[in-house]
């Protein structure tokens, strides 16, 4: 017999386990993760950086509600998932001036290298500054998520992957590994693989495209000092961080990719190594390990949350590109309180629409992230 709950979570990567904590203790919560553990695919392969400037104004948006959600659960916990740590972009003028915005500043050259002395001066014309970036100890945000979640009665299922979901009555009806589950709202946050569980629940896809990111933990000879900030090319072609007495490098890429456990493709590392030895003093002697994950997006590059307009009771997290950690408390603060305040119902619209910054009331944070979606994405169904 079909276990019963008022919402099913599909996904347990960091959209599902941050709506699951914030649903918890409010009604009925189950989450299933397709894989033996939670956050395995790209929610483990985080550049683990919060960057107020990065991303469309939406984006920035979510990305400071999110800085503001968990800068208060830091003061409840014994060691903070945030630390300072500034953004820098550095590269040719006008990709600079391009790629700055929000709470970036221009800096000349000669500060950028005394704040990145590994620099070498020449390489790069102009640089921007984000002094309100932080670093993200994204285990323990995941941990944190789970543990709250988990001790308010949320279940927890890994290895149950959805191969059935239908629509029947006021609810949904869903087949997860040998388990069956039926709930009012069925969330989808399954990341990479959100437009296939729409194909398999009667839903219209919405066309969100996966891309691969590369990223890898190399030893350097001179490593960064403690306070440096994380480095990026403009023209989106690598970042470097200090991870320790290693640097976390990427090649930036951004291909378009199926839903899949993405791997490092021969050469792309390695290219970069060369790159970063030739502009940089880190002196980069070998990878201890490389990593791919997959930014999941939307056509418009805006996040996608809401109530699917013809599907009653179908609720989209997802395509958050790679702004997952970063949106992703404000993200679950208004999904919770479009699930919780009943907007099921065909019509209502879905991310960003009017109906989601109806339920979000007039006032507060939640009515600031749905006025910002809403700004910018009325439908999803355009």
């Amino acid at each position: 017999m079909a276990a019963h709950y008022d919402v099913l979570i599909v996904g347990g990567g960091i959209a599902g386990l941050s709506l699951a904590s914030a649903l918890a203790g409010k009604c009925s919560v189950a989450l299933v993760e397709a894989e033996q553990e939670l956050a395995y695919h790209t929610s483990s392969r985080s550049a683990r950086q919060f960057i107020p400037s990065y991303g469309p104004p939406v984006v920035q948006e979510l990305t400071v509600r999110t800085l503001e959600l968990l800068a208060a659960r830091d003061t409840e916990l014994p060691e903070p998932i945030l630390t300072p740590r500034s953004f820098m972009l550095i590269g040719a003028e006008e990709d600079v001036a391009a790629e700055a915005s929000g709470l970036m500043r221009s800096i000349t050259p000669a500060e950028a290298l005394e704040l990145c002395p590994a620099l070498v001066p020449g390489t790069f014309e102009a640089a921007g500054l984000d002094e309100g970036s932080f670093g993200c100890n994204a285990p323990l945000l995941l941990e944190d998520h789970r543990g709250r979640a988990a001790s308010a009665g949320v279940d927890i299922i890994t290895g149950a992957r959805v191969h059935t979901a239908q629509r029947l009555g006021s609810g949904w009806q869903v087949g997860a590994g040998t388990e069956g589950f039926q709930a009012g709202v069925l969330v989808n946050a399954a990341g990479a693989w959100a437009d296939e569980l729409a194909v398999i629940s009667g839903v219209e896809k919405l066309g969100l495209q996966p891309y691969r990111r590369t990223a890898a933990i190399a030893a350097v000879d001179h490593p960064l000092p403690e306070h440096s900030p994380m480095v990026a090319a403009a023209d989106n072609s690598f970042y470097f961080r200090r991870d320790g007495d290693d640097v976390l490098i990427s090649p930036s890429e951004s291909e378009p990719s199926g839903p899949e456990d993405a791997r490092p493709r021969a050469g792309d590392i390695e290219r970069l190594v060369d790159r970063l030895n030739r502009i940089t003093t880190l002196g980069i002697t070998e990878v201890r390990r490389a990593w791919t994950g997959l930014r999941t997006e939307a056509a418009d590059g805006v996040p996608v949350a809401g109530f699917d307009a013809e599907a009653p009771g179908f609720y989209w997290l997802a395509g958050q590109g790679g702004y997952g950690f970063q949106t992703s408390s404000a993200m679950a603060e208004l999904a919770a309180a479009q699930i919780l305040a009943g907007q099921g119902g065909a019509g209502q619209g879905a991310a960003g629409g009017a109906g989601a910054a109806a339920a979000a009331g007039t006032a507060g944070p939640e009515s600031r992230t749905a006025q910002a979606l809403a700004a910018t994405r009325w439908s999803v169904r355009r």
